[in-house]
């Protein structure tokens, strides 16, 4: 719910078990991030105070690690490394003060907060994905200058093409817009086969949340259906590399991989989508 797009990001509302879902299912998303608060900010005192009034003790145990990183555009705080001493100075004076310890380990789960300065207002979150959601766990192959995975099925959710239609790459790669391809056609969740970062705040997020959006993602997929999805490259190691990707993603019986140049691109069906 509250679903509002912004700058590069989507704001929305929901439980844990939306939190799951969301990362295990969606097609788009870089990261999916926990908003602990917004507020402005013109100096360093500002930073701090803005950053120890937020109750990070509610995530962040005695013994968690909380790393920080983040990015300033078009305000007056502009050197990212000040930020990121100043945010992390400001968490570890509201721990010290709730957990009456003075020094902090940070031996147990990752919690990575991340900031946000556009134009002098903070963000303050903590990622919930760890490695990015581009980084579905199938491309094990690569060739020069891959497409992310994102960006690939991003712009085929631009087009018109459905599963039932023919949908042609003629300069594949390593297969990334026909294994996304693929991958929509059956309703495969993009991270169903990878772990995130916050699935070791189990005191936070229980281990069946996962589990139920997993269990969910996998009766969904449908690998019986008819698809004419085809990738052709020049060079044989870019065939190669796609085969073995599509196979990995579990998707390669619904694609046709061929070494062709495009010269002899060419279809028996007089209707379809070329997508490169």
């Amino acid at each position: 719910s509250d679903v509002r797009a912004e700058n590069g990001r989507v704001l929305f509302s929901g439980d844990e078990n939306i939190l799951a879902r969301a990362n295990i299912c969606s097609r788009f998303s870089e990261r999916v991030l926990v908003l602990l608060g917004s507020f402005e900010a013109h100096s360093f005192e500002e930073l701090f105070q803005g950053t120890r009034a937020l109750p990070w003790e509610q995530w962040i145990g005695a013994d968690d690690a909380f790393p920080v990183k983040g990015y300033s555009i078009d305000s007056d705080l502009f050197s990212v490394r000040d930020c990121q001493a100043i945010i992390k100075k400001a968490v570890v004076e509201r721990l010290k003060q709730k957990y009456s310890i003075e020094w902090f380990e940070e031996s147990g789960p990752v919690y990575q907060i991340q900031f946000s300065i556009m134009k002098n207002k903070v963000s303050l979150m903590l990622d919930t994905s760890g490695a990015g959601l581009h980084k579905r766990g199938y491309r094990q192959m690569t060739v020069k200058a891959p497409i992310t995975e994102t960006l690939a099925s991003a712009l085929l959710m631009l087009t018109p093409w459905k599963k039932d239609r023919i949908l042609v790459d003629p300069f594949c790669g390593s297969g990334t817009f026909p294994i996304e391809a693929a991958m929509m056609a059956a309703d495969m969740a993009p991270g169903m086969n990878r772990h995130f970062l916050a699935e070791s705040w189990e005191h936070l997020i229980p281990k069946e949340c996962w589990e139920d959006a997993r269990e969910e993602a996998r009766e969904r997929v449908n690998l019986d259906i008819e698809t004419d999805i085809q990738g052709f490259d020049i060079d044989a190691a870019a065939i190669k590399a796609a085969r073995a990707n599509a196979k990995m993603a579990g998707v390669d019986k619904l694609i046709h991989f061929q070494q062709r140049p495009v010269s002899e691109l060419r279809h028996s069906k007089p209707f379809g989508f070329i997508v490169t």
